[in-house]
């Protein structure tokens, strides 16, 4: 029997986990805003649908492509959007394959923007 001020009784009175969005939900809504500022998107792998990470690839069209993951700021610890990789195209593919390798959940969305939006930086998307 745990004690008032043991550990588990502690974890037992903590709150909950701030509840978060299933991973094709979120996908769904940031196609969606994409598709309404005209950005040509599409998903290139599907992940797991509860809680699979999502990769962001930006093709510019002109050779060039970015990768962005989810990460938190260590001076904040808010969640944001954080840039894996950047460069030509064929070695952000290649840096995508590898971590779609090591993690099979992976989500990859894939935008192609020659103007380099993501909207990434807008409210909610984080």
């Amino acid at each position: 029997m745990a004690r008032w001020g043991s550990t588990s009784a502690m974890a037992a009175r903590a709150m909950p986990a701030e509840p978060r969005l299933k991973t094709g939900i979120w996908v769904s809504a940031y196609l969606r805003r994409l598709e309404q500022a005209g950005i040509p998107a599409f998903v290139a792998a599907h992940g797991d649908d509860d809680a699979g990470a999502v990769l962001v690839k930006l093709a510019t069209l002109d050779g060039q492509a970015a990768a962005f993951h989810r990460s938190l700021d260590p001076a904040s610890g808010a969640r944001i959007w954080a840039e894996l990789i950047r460069g030509p195209e064929a070695e952000v593919d290649g840096a995508i394959a590898r971590q779609r390798r090591f993690d099979p959940d992976l989500w990859v969305i894939e935008i192609e923007d020659r103007r380099g939006r993501h909207l990434l930086d807008e409210e909610g998307l984080a």
